[in-house]
């Protein structure tokens, strides 16, 4: 099924989404530096289900980047309000990977009465700013702030970090590096902000969610640990964490088990 791209005026942003299908809605966010593609991978269209899924402040289509200081989760998610109650859409199922992961736990937890439903797939922090797993993406904005994308990308390639990572987590420091030739390199200030915020401050919150919720996750990632979601798992009462292949060994079996899963946690929540 086609989906059509369009935006709408928020904080003098102009904010671009995807609307596609009919149905229960599901907001399905991205990753720190990627955009709305990233979710439409990993969904597949199913009957009944609306998909909803924006760049955020700072990434893909969103333009301006307007003030710095507001690349937080809880502006990120109250963004996403902002979308839905443009939209008129009151309940959704609340979805993201990685940084998208955090900003729909921010929904569960601030919008709780809106959320029917909660999908968090490689999830990247806890409740703490600045996690050890995400230095090397805080060096990278860093890189790009001090020195310019070209020759931030040099200094990172001749790196320790880099060098490190090259041999232990290839996929990552590719991942890394691919950031500096991303169209939107330039906003080096998602890279540093976000990172040192967390979606919540108080891991005990996690314990009030009561909407049905799904993690996804494997154990082959150096930037979205699994023991991240199993501690996510542990504290959320009814919780269900699914080992997943991982992106960085087997991209293809990756997508296609997370869609699986992804379409039974939906297909149970549908009314």
């Amino acid at each position: 099924m086609a989906s059509k791209a369009t935006n709408f005026h928020h904080q003098d942003i102009d904010f671009w989404y995807v609307d596609k299908g009919e149905g229960m809605a599901f907001v399905f966010q991205h990753g720190l530096g990627g955009d709305r593609r990233q979710p439409l991978e990993l969904y597949a269209y199913q009957p009944g289900v609306r998909l909803l899924a924006m760049d955020c402040r700072g990434h893909g289509k969103t333009v301006p980047l307007g003030d710095a200081a507001l690349l937080r989760f809880d502006v990120f998610a109250d963004d996403l309000i902002a979308l839905l109650d443009h939209l008129a859409v009151e309940r959704f199922v609340a979805g993201g990977i990685s940084m998208g992961a955090g900003v729909a736990l921010n929904l569960a937890l601030r919008y709780a009465d809106r959320v029917r439903g909660l999908l968090l797939v490689r999830p990247a922090w806890l409740a703490q700013p600045s996690p050890p797993n995400l230095e090397g993406m805080a060096a990278v904005g860093g890189w790009i702030r001090d020195f310019g994308a070209v020759e931030g990308r040099e200094r990172f390639l001749a790196s320790t970090t880099y060098q490190r990572l090259a041999q232990t987590a290839p996929y990552t420091a590719e991942t890394l590096l691919a950031q500096f030739d991303e169209p939107r390199a330039a906003n080096w200030q998602r890279l540093v902000h976000l990172p040192a915020d967390a979606p919540n401050r108080d891991s005990a919150a996690w314990q009030t969610i009561r909407a049905p919720v799904l993690i996804l996750a494997n154990q082959a990632d150096v930037v979205h640990p699994y023991a991240y979601a199993e501690r996510l798992a542990t504290a959320i009462a009814g919780a269900e964490l699914i080992e997943i292949p991982a992106k960085a060994v087997d991209k293809q079996a990756h997508v296609a088990a997370a869609r699986e899963h992804i379409r039974q946690f939906l297909r149970k929540l549908l009314p």
